[in-house]
């Protein structure tokens, strides 16, 4: 992939060796993320940050990202907070913020939106989630995620044993990684979920014609044996018709400390995209697991920083002009270690 100037709006862009490079310009970014040292590369440019549907991290993280180059971030967040709502195109609408941005970031409800949108834009898209569709930059954070992790086990992403747990017919995040996963070796998916909830043949189909060994499993108990991965998802209860049938499915798979110790190896890392449904009535991932020193999530959230200032670097053409603009930090920074 040619990264200059260019939309990230799929992960099927990507080659193998694209992610590599993005890992490396990512780690790259740890002393920038990290507050020990600051870089003002994009002093002067503007990222868009258009997000027409709930966000906590990604929104964030990319803004933070931006500002951590030394870039400034405006935001529009809400359909009902554009002239959207008043009926305006995606063209127009495209058309008029990418004249006020260097490089816009995207998320909305409509499958194929972020593509339509960034057709008519004249400064490079990123897809922050479309619809049911995909979320390029989280299957990238998740990846990296994978890499660190089992770097620490001397392990590589290839050989790697993966479960997937929960709605993975509605979940973008499991969608993009699925397919990114599919670019490495000899990968065993074990997909865990209601039957209703199945991954889309599309992407199981496409697992198998590449080689991977791909199993489906109706209860969490045999999924989640002899797997290096855990990889839960909440229940996507926007993306149902209603949300008594979004119930049903709520808390069906329960990942807790005692399930974990009878049934994980002790090494098996746990992940999440994020938000967990923390609610009674769900505890996919129960509380009780924050202190198990294998719960990644909270190290996902800080590697999407890393990935998302990754991109902007390498779209923007600044990835190897970031260390001449360095300096130290100029105020108090905490001791940030890494957290579980």
């Amino acid at each position: 992939m040619d990264f200059i100037g260019h939309h990230v709006l799929s992960v099927d862009q990507f080659a193998r060796a694209d992610i590599e490079r993005i890992f490396q310009v990512a780690d790259e970014m740890q002393p920038y993320a990290e507050r020990t040292r600051i870089t003002r590369v994009l002093e002067g440019a503007i990222l868009g940050n258009m997000f027409f549907e709930p966000s906590t991290r990604t929104r964030v993280s990319f803004g933070c990202a931006f500002n951590l180059l030394g870039g400034e971030v405006r935001e529009t967040t809400e359909v009902k907070a554009s002239s959207l709502a008043k009926g305006e195109s995606l063209y127009d609408t495209a058309r008029v913020l990418s004249g006020y941005s260097d490089i816009i970031v995207m998320r909305h409800p409509e499958a194929g939106s972020v593509a339509e949108f960034a057709s008519a834009s004249r400064v490079p898209v990123l897809n922050a989630g479309d619809g049911t569709n995909e979320h390029p930059s989280q299957a990238l954070l998740d990846l990296y995620t994978i890499r660190k992790e089992l770097e620490g086990q001397n392990r590589s992403i290839d050989g790697l044993r993966i479960a997937l747990v929960g709605d993975l017919k509605h979940g973008r995040a499991v969608h993009s990684l699925c397919k990114m996963l599919g670019l490495f070796d000899h990968v065993e998916f074990n997909l865990v979920s209601p039957a209703e909830l199945a991954a889309p043949a599309d992407i199981v189909e496409a697992l198998v014609a590449k080689g991977h060994a791909v199993n489906v499993w109706g209860d969490l108990q045999s999924g989640i044996h002899h797997v290096d991965i855990v990889y839960v998802t909440r229940t996507q209860e926007e993306r149902f018709p209603s949300q008594e049938e979004a119930d049903r499915y709520r808390g069906l798979f329960r990942l807790n400390q005692a399930i974990y110790t009878e049934h994980c190896e002790p090494n098996t890392v746990i992940m999440h995209p994020l938000p967990r449904d923390s609610r009674a009535q769900a505890q996919e991932l129960d509380v009780d697991l924050n202190q198990n020193p294998n719960l990644a999530i909270f190290r996902q959230t800080d590697n999407g920083v890393l990935v998302r200032m990754a991109l902007f670097a390498l779209i923007l053409n600044i990835a190897d002009e970031i260390h001449n603009h360095a300096r130290p930090v100029t105020w108090y920074t905490a001791k940030r270690t890494p957290r579980t």
